[in-house]
């Protein structure tokens, strides 16, 4: 055992206070306290590697495992041992916890018949095999591939039904966060659409519609995720607004999508004051999706004086001049851009803080693509619930550190000033 947790028990060290809420009976309080102090003295980190959280993790593992060989034994250890059985040293193993991996000494008997339970033979991780599997349905892996890493890396021999049945488990939570009350505004909400193949009868492609919000603190919170059924999107986000909606929404700034045709009615129906505003990345993607290879730098530097001008006006002649240069070549992206002018320029009267961050749809395109990692990963699904099931779990997987978190609210601090005084007030009036 470390000569630093050991110290700590025997050094006095400054008073810390310690919690007393929730904390067994059969912990001393003054002993955590002595502890945590100790560490803090000789600079020995709370978590992590090598940390307090990993030494006593250690400690408490090899005790239990000499318990467990003591009770096989049935003597205690240094007494003589009056049976043919007897200790026979101990080996080294390594083994994942969450506060890190730590080294522990796993006792042996003389005949190799004991069989500890803390941390069972082949067991490569502490803690439940459930916790593994979920994470790992998240990334996006097979019901099959998560049977092999078990076996290969842990020596945990799972079978695909027991997979599934782990998996389910999550359906029930699945259901309770899609239907939790929301807040009543939001500044600005990203909607966007993925496709996923459902085998259902034959492989088909269907939408899975993601609602990305920011909340008046500047946190990220996505809102659902619905399974369409192929039909126009328009339509089918009308009702998944609506839910939204009767979920406690009263209102949303602004709605920033990849210019579906009909959408703003779908929006305005649900609340008339929301400005809908085309994102400025899908707009550009689709211009390239009309021109060569070769042009795209070229119509990149063409259209970039237009989506950033200061008045409307001013993006109008500089995207009569792109229409001049590239009109006749490619008709078809200034048609593209003809078509989407209207839900184009709202953002162009606000502040440059709010310009920046509706502008493009960069908000929820990671969130998709982690969700179009872990979809890609399967190929297509059996049913559409599975499909849900897979999508659920990699969103609930995003940001497990919370850094992303952190950066996305300093991210949004200014912005979110601009919107109510832009928006005169109706974020704020809302939110308290």
């Amino acid at each position: 055992m470390s000569t630093q947790v050991e110290s700590a028990v025997e050094a006095p060290v400054e008073e810390v206070q310690v919690p007393t809420t929730d904390i067994s009976p059969v912990v001393d309080q003054s002993l955590v306290a002595q502890l945590v102090g100790e560490a803090r003295a000789q600079g020995v980190a709370i978590d992590g590697e090598g940390g307090l959280l990993a030494l006593l993790t250690k400690l408490v593992v090899e005790s239990a495992l000499e318990g467990e060989l003591t009770a096989h034994l049935g003597y205690e250890k240094h007494e003589r041992a009056e049976v043919g059985n007897a200790r026979n040293g101990a080996r080294p193993k390594t083994v994942l916890t969450k506060a890190g991996p730590i080294e522990i000494e796993v006792p042996r008997d003389r005949i190799g018949a004991f069989d500890p339970v803390t941390v069972a033979k082949r067991q490569r991780r502490l803690g439940s095999i459930e916790d593994v599997v979920l994470s790992l349905s998240a990334r996006g892996m097979t019901r099959g591939d998560i049977a092999a890493h078990l076996a290969d890396v842990y020596g945990s021999e799972v079978s695909k039904t027991t997979i599934s049945t782990i998996t389910d488990k999550v359906l029930d939570g699945m259901s309770e966060w899609q239907n939790r009350p929301l807040d009543p505004v939001y500044p600005v909400v990203f909607i966007d659409a993925i496709h996923v193949q459902i085998r259902d009868g034959q492989v088909a492609n269907r939408p899975i519609y993601v609602a990305l919000a920011v909340t008046a603190e500047g946190n990220r919170d996505i809102l659902g995720l619905w399974a369409g059924d192929g039909g126009e999107g328009a339509k089918y986000w009308l009702q998944v607004l609506t839910e939204i909606k009767n979920r406690g929404v009263q209102d949303v700034l602004m709605v920033v999508c990849d210019g579906l045709k009909g959408l703003p009615d779908s929006v305005n129906t649900v609340w008339a004051d929301t400005i809908v505003q085309t994102c400025i990345v899908h707009l550009m993607r689709n211009s390239f999706k009309y021109s060569a290879r070769q042009d795209w730098d070229a119509i990149s530097r063409a259209l970039k004086p237009v989506y950033q001008a200061v008045t409307v006006d001013e993006a109008e002649e500089r995207f009569l001049e792109f229409a001049e240069e590239w009109g006749t070549k490619y008709p078809a992206v200034v048609k593209l851009w003809e078509n989407a002018w209207a839900e184009f320029v709202p953002f162009l009267q606000f502040d440059r803080e709010i310009r920046r961050i509706v502008c493009t749809t960069n908000a929820i395109e990671s969130v998709n693509a982690r969700i179009r990692k872990a979809v890609r990963a399967r190929g297509h699904f059996p049913t559409e619930q599975a499909a849900l099931k897979c999508v659920y779990l990699a969103v609930m997987a995003l940001d497990p550190t919370g850094k992303g978190r952190a950066r996305w609210t300093q991210r949004w601090k200014g912005a979110l000033n601009a919107f109510d005084i832009t928006f005169n007030g109706r974020l704020s009036a809302h939110s308290h």
